[in-house]
């Protein structure tokens, strides 16, 4: 037996003020589509902004349903736009903004689950790593270099 220790490296920005101005610019977009989201039953409105490399910026929000498991996340939203109509363009960053109506969210709220499986696949097919920068309504902005260090140990295409 032997222990493997798995370590991410994350870089912590005090507020959007500190960040270069085409993350700024991203992150008011996600701001901006968060805005958007439908979120009635949660009350937690969630939104994403994915710079391609052709320039294209695309945005997305939570959409809820009253069935529950119909919803679809921001970030899954927004990346398969994209790859449904920019499919030969790369992913270069993703901001993400999340916040609820019954109080002011300040700690940075990464990508769920489902959606870091998301973003997996695509950094995965364009063998590129994806920079993800998050954050609640305000205060610190977290940096992730690629997906991989948000989900070290993830499920792709080589298992199956």
């Amino acid at each position: 037996m032997k222990e493997v220790i798995i370590e991410s490296k994350l870089i912590v920005y005090e507020n959007l003020e500190q960040l270069p101005e085409d993350i700024i610019m991203l992150m008011e977009k996600a701001f901006k589509a968060r805005e958007n989201a439908y979120a009635p039953y949660s009350k937690f409105h969630v939104g994403a902004a994915i710079l391609l490399d052709n320039g294209e910026v695309i945005t997305g929000n939570n959409q809820e349903n009253a069935s529950y498991p119909s919803g679809l996340c921001a970030e899954r939203t927004a990346i398969y736009y994209a790859g449904s109509q920019y499919p030969d363009a790369k992913i270069n960053k993703i901001a993400i903004s999340a916040g609820s109506t019954s109080k002011i969210n300040t700690e940075p709220i990464p990508p769920c689950g489902a959606c870091r499986q998301a973003i997996a696949e695509y950094e995965i097919k364009q063998k590129e790593s994806i920079e993800i920068y998050f954050m609640g309504e305000k205060g610190n902005v977290i940096k992730s270099h690629s997906l991989a260090n948000l989900l070290p140990l993830v499920f792709d295409k080589t298992v199956l």
